[in-house]
């Protein structure tokens, strides 16, 4: 039997550093699934969008067992504590072993707001039908519809 068919934890152990290697933040949240590609965990270092243990981090910053890594990515706040080490991606199963998640829940889905749907084969919106739709889009423009004081 294999590590990629055995119980989480014999694939977490598979997928461990070697004895006194560490293993960098940028690949540590790309292997346990924060973000899609370990670039985009790179960028997200990088553009300060990454914290661990409240402080801005390098894509290079080895991650050690207890650290609070906090993620901003895709409109939303990840708050995690490392539970276990990994430098290779994991499946979902395995992966939700590696940290604790403290992030607050997300958004509920009714919260977002739509994009005005249009009728299929209805062309393009008029003039007046783009200010209505800012309208209840609650964007700005001029609430008379007049240019003078």
């Amino acid at each position: 039997m294999g590590a990629g068919s055995g119980d989480p934890a014999a694939v977490a152990e598979a997928a461990r550093p070697a004895n006194g290697e560490s293993v960098r933040v940028d690949s540590w949240i790309w292997s346990v699934r924060l973000v899609k590609t370990r670039s985009m965990g790179a960028t997200a270092c990088r553009g300060g969008h990454v914290r661990v243990n409240g402080e801005r981090v390098k894509p290079a910053y080895a991650v050690r067992v207890g650290d609070e890594v906090r993620l901003r990515h895709a409109g939303r706040e990840r708050i995690v504590i490392v539970k276990r080490v990994i430098r290779k991606r994991v499946g979902p199963p395995v992966a939700a072993e590696c940290f604790v998640d403290n992030s607050p829940p997300p958004p509920p889905r009714e919260a977002v707001a739509p994009a005005g749907v249009r009728d299929r084969g209805a062309g393009r919106p008029t003039k007046r039908d783009r200010r209505e739709m800012e309208r209840l889009r609650g964007l700005g423009g001029p609430e008379s519809g007049t240019d003078g004081p």
